[in-house]
């Protein structure tokens, strides 16, 4: 039965965490109608520019291209030799790259040189960071959960055995 109870309480919880992270980051209803389509393309604009973050960030090609480009330029060719890949498949990973604003290329005569984009992830890092700290409050209130059902069980242990 305290197993039940604790994962019941855990499963809350988890509940919890999602209202609350929906509520953040959920548009409300504005009182005037001429804001809301700026606020709507606000939020569209964050949402794509995350999408394409985080799809740049989910390869390990990629990633290992940004931390190459953390060193130095380098030519798409360079890069395709490094990671034993094809022109067409670098030039591929690139793109994802700079449509995400994490790459910019600049093309003098036939070689085409790769180098860090504009951005720094402050807003990725940002969302980031603020879905940590909602796990962390998550897990640290789990924490206390079984924190109090050890006592309990040692409590009760004693007070049966004695």
């Amino acid at each position: 039965m305290v197993a039940e109870d604790a994962a019941a309480q855990v499963v809350g919880g988890i509940t919890a965490l999602s209202h609350c992270f929906l509520d953040t980051f959920a548009v409300r209803p504005l009182a005037h109608d001429k804001i809301r389509p700026i606020v709507n393309q606000m939020v569209h604009y964050n949402q794509t520019r995350f999408d394409a973050s985080f799809a740049a960030l989910s390869d390990a090609t990629r990633r290992g291209v940004l931390e190459r480009l953390g060193r130095s330029d380098a030519t798409v060719t360079d890069l395709a030799e490094t990671f034993d890949m094809t022109l067409t498949g670098m030039k591929k990973h690139v793109d994802v790259l700079v449509r995400a604003g994490l790459v910019t290329t600049e093309k003098v005569g036939r070689v085409r040189t790769c180098k860090l984009g504009l951005s720094r992830l402050e807003e990725e890092m940002a969302w980031i960071d603020r879905y940590r700290q909602l796990w962390t409050a998550r897990f640290d209130a789990l924490d206390l959960v079984i924190e109090d059902l050890k006592h309990k069980e040692k409590t009760d242990g004693r007070s049966q055995g004695g």
